[in-house]
């Protein structure tokens, strides 16, 4: 495959491209870019000239000597830009600034979005978001953007929402309404999307390992990430593992399918489970409003972590199915590395990485093959919004990777 093809003919994507191979490489050398993307050593000296310039890259020191002159060597400048990501949840509003390399270094909670609408929290994010930015010292001209994460589907002109939370969230222009308040730019995906690509962002990956993420807040998503770019899809929803269905002859889902894995896993059955013990539901103070569903889950979870027994089963049985939902995306995609992240994994998520891996080694039809890591995600919390400053680092500075396809997602529309 040529340069030309790999990189695209637009010089601004092949200084993207060049810059990812800096991201994920660590610290390289020149000839190693060059040897890498196929570009002859006077272009990439060009590209590498202009990323200096710009402060998105510095020379660290130099290789080992074999016997000529030593090369210098190229990292991320770090502290060159930063990001904005903040995680839309109904139990709590997560800011955080990253730097270039995806790292965390400041964040803010606040109290979730579940109450007030769209145009009033647009407010309040401005405020707060400034407020972090200022604690921080960091200049509005030091950001690059600011991105977004959020449950619900991409919708399009005139699409139902179809969803057991459905808000004015899902279809709400995000990007219009907080963009002149803040005067930065603004994207936004959903939260499965923006963990698979925290992960691969901080984590270095490079864009030749496929992998997954598995996001559990109120429900669940998958973000799927596929040559250094989000997965889309023909409407841009692929991810909706949890509309797998895991039991052809369970429970009616609110979708109008039955056996969901959302039906029969997500925090809501594991709370519905545990109401109907009495004893438990008092023993842990549930209160067994719908509206605090998910602190409810998290008294469940915490206490399944401390060994109370029923609780752990109420856990267990909810890890068996997502394990089930698991193993068929391993087996459909050919996984080697799967992710757990999202609030809903705060608690117990070791319950559900053990009984993931035990399916998958078992069961697994590559398992002779190769095997697949599944691992928990770290922090756990900070998923969605690391990936959704990620989002705003890949849209300003890797915009080859942004978007796959003729158009890209920004604030839950469609535009070219």
């Amino acid at each position: 495959m040529t340069a030309q093809r790999r990189l695209g003919p637009s010089s601004a994507n092949t200084r993207s491209v060049v810059l990812d191979m800096v991201r994920s490489g660590g610290t390289v050398t020149r000839t190693e870019l060059a040897e890498r993307s196929g570009l002859t050593p006077t272009s990439i000296t060009r590209i590498v000239k202009s990323l200096l310039e710009d402060g998105l890259v510095v020379e660290t020191g130099f290789s080992e000597s074999t016997g000529g002159k030593r090369s210098s060597l190229l990292e991320l400048n770090t502290t060159g830009r930063f990001a904005v990501g903040v995680s839309l949840d109904a139990g709590r509003l997560t800011y955080v600034v990253t730097d270039l390399a995806g790292s965390v270094i400041g964040r803010l909670v606040s109290p979730g979005i579940e109450q007030a609408g769209p145009s009033d929290d647009v407010v309040r994010i401005s405020r707060e978001l400034g407020q972090l930015l200022v604690q921080l010292e960091i200049t509005l001209e030091s950001v690059v953007g600011v991105g977004v994460a959020g449950a619900g589907l991409d919708l399009g002109a005139g699409a139902e929402r179809l969803s057991l939370t459905a808000t004015e969230w899902e279809s709400f222009a995000l990007n219009k309404a907080l963009e002149p308040r803040i005067g930065l730019p603004v994207v936004r995906d959903n939260d499965a999307a923006c963990a698979a690509l925290g992960q691969y962002w901080a984590g270095r990956i490079p864009a030749t390992q496929d992998f997954a993420t598995l996001y559990m807040s109120n429900g669940f998503g998958l973000g799927l990430m596929v040559g250094g770019s989000i997965a889309r899809g023909a409407s841009s929803n692929v991810g909706e593992i949890g509309h797998l269905v895991v039991d052809i002859d369970g429970p009616e889902c609110w979708c109008g399918a039955r056996g969901c894995l959302e039906i029969l896993a997500a925090p809501r059955a594991v709370v519905a489970a545990a109401l109907e013990d009495g004893e438990l539901a008092d023993q842990l103070g549930l209160s067994g409003d719908p509206h605090r569903f998910r602190a409810d889950f998290e008294a469940i979870a915490r206490a399944a972590a401390q060994g109370e027994a029923r609780c752990c089963a109420l856990i267990q049985r909810s890890a068996r199915y997502v394990a089930a939902a698991v193993l068929s995306i391993v087996n459909v995609l050919d996984l080697d590395r799967l992710v757990l992240a999202g609030p809903g994994f705060a608690d117990a998520g070791a319950i559900y990485v053990r009984e993931i891996r035990e399916q998958v080694a078992r069961y697994a039809r590559t398992r002779t093959i190769h095997p697949v890591i599944v691992e928990l995600a770290d922090p756990g919390l900070d998923a969605a919004a690391g990936g959704a400053a990620t989002l705003a680092l890949q849209h300003a500075l890797t915009p080859h990777a942004a978007w796959s396809g003729p158009s890209f997602r920004v604030s839950g529309m469609m535009e070219s």
